[in-house]
């Protein structure tokens, strides 16, 4: 993945807009397998589309039912890896986008990708910190809007927090981080868990609450963001064009154990599902980030439409992504250097100038005492008096003698 902010525009009241746009890439080094690898999934289009669809009289639900027929899409899918992600041509899409347009999300290819890569997350305006570091790098608005419409409350439609990419400085423990998410259509919030260290650079580690994606029977003010099902997953469909989409923590890592009974091979582990970032407190610049999130579809038996078959009510896995990075090299070294070693002498050269100080003040008062004590000693012994014209010598003192 590479990002990269575009039509940068600094505004006079301290903040500044800027579009980041994202393409998305295949790397063979850091896979498993290739782009050509086949595999088989749900077919999202038609089950996700049956639930979408099942309120509709029967005799429309058995229409749908047999044009998904005419266009051979079953209930699941077998295409490579590449065409999943990336997209591919798609009949019944083509049909629906001549005859029904503006029914789907995208007008080309079909794919779980194809609609993030080479897009921009949105017009985002933020604050620059000028007038008030406290407020670097907090969102002031999105798209122009300063509250969204997908939810159900005010407190929901927030936008609050930052862009995600930094934070205020001077953090403590008590500090939360709260940032405005695009793609999952809200604001998100982490909270400190523990101290670290990154290469001798003392970090603290923020990481996702149980109470993120918990519904709002566990959790009331997530209430705005039902209709729920379990904890563990947020119901995305009001920002997802209505398809029946949940995100989670991968492997439903801190979601309702039950989910976990329905498909098999889910074991979840906070090091390899759970998300977090790496803070440096004194500045709020993440040094180690890893944003992990799963996509999941909810589908069930519709009838009418027999593509659906016998199928449970589940919310299956679809796919879970790991976005992560963390700051190397040269900026590495420079941030270490500054913000490490820099301060740590600071602070021993105050010690020793402080040493310096004392010594040079303890000197000069014992000067100062030595000689004044000389002085004194030479002002009692007696004195001569010269006389100015015979440059003769006469004591100060004369004795008469009888």
């Amino acid at each position: 993945k590479q990002c990269q902010k575009k039509n940068i525009t600094f505004h006079p009241n301290s903040t500044v807009s800027y579009r980041e746009y994202r393409t998305y890439f295949f790397e063979p080094s850091m896979s498993v397998g290739n782009e050509s690898d086949v595999v088989t999934i749900p077919n999202m289009l038609v089950l996700g589309a049956a639930v979408m669809l099942e309120d509709l009289p029967y005799a429309l639900r058995l229409l749908i039912s047999a044009t998904f027929k005419s266009f051979n899409e079953g209930p699941f899918l077998t295409k490579t890896v590449g065409e999943l992600m990336w997209g591919y041509d798609n009949k019944l899409v083509e049909f629906l986008n001549r005859y029904l347009p503006g029914m789907l999300p995208s007008s080309g290819k079909f794919g779980l990708f194809a609609e993030f890569n080479n897009s921009n997350t949105g017009l985002f305006t933020i604050h620059t910190g000028r007038n008030d570091i406290r407020n670097v790098h907090k969102v002031d608005s999105w798209n122009g809007l300063t509250e969204l419409s997908y939810w159900r409350t005010p407190q929901c439609n927030m936008i609050n927090g930052t862009a995600g990419q930094m934070w205020p400085p001077f953090m403590t423990k008590e500090s939360t981080l709260p940032f405005y998410s695009p793609d999952a259509c809200r604001s998100l919030e982490l909270v400190y868990q523990r101290p670290g260290e990154m290469n001798g650079i003392p970090l603290y580690r923020y990481v996702a609450p149980k109470t993120m994606f918990a519904n709002g029977t566990d959790y009331a003010p997530n209430e705005g963001f039902c209709p729920c099902r379990q904890s563990g997953l947020l119901n995305v469909s009001s920002c997802r064009h209505n398809s029946p989409v949940f995100i989670s923590h991968p492997h439903f890592f801190n979601a309702d154990p039950v989910l976990l009974d329905y498909v098999l091979g889910l074991h979840p582990t906070e090091e390899e599902h759970g998300l977090f970032i790496d803070i440096h407190p004194l500045t709020g610049v993440p040094l180690n980030v890893s944003i992990r999130l799963q996509l999941n579809l909810y589908m069930k038996r519709v009838s009418g439409i027999t593509e659906t078959g016998k199928i449970s009510e589940v919310v299956m896995p679809m796919l879970w992504f790991e976005e992560k990075g963390y700051i190397d090299g040269p900026i590495l070294t420079t941030f270490h250097t500054n913000l490490v070693i820099l301060p740590a002498v600071m602070e021993y050269m105050q010690y020793i100038f402080i040493a310096l100080g004392l010594v040079t003040t303890v000197v000069a008062i014992l000067v100062y005492y030595k000689v004044k004590r000389k002085t004194c000693e030479e002002g009692t012994l007696p004195r001569e008096n010269t006389n100015t014209s015979t440059g003769e010598r006469t004591p100060l003192l004369q004795v008469k003698k009888h």
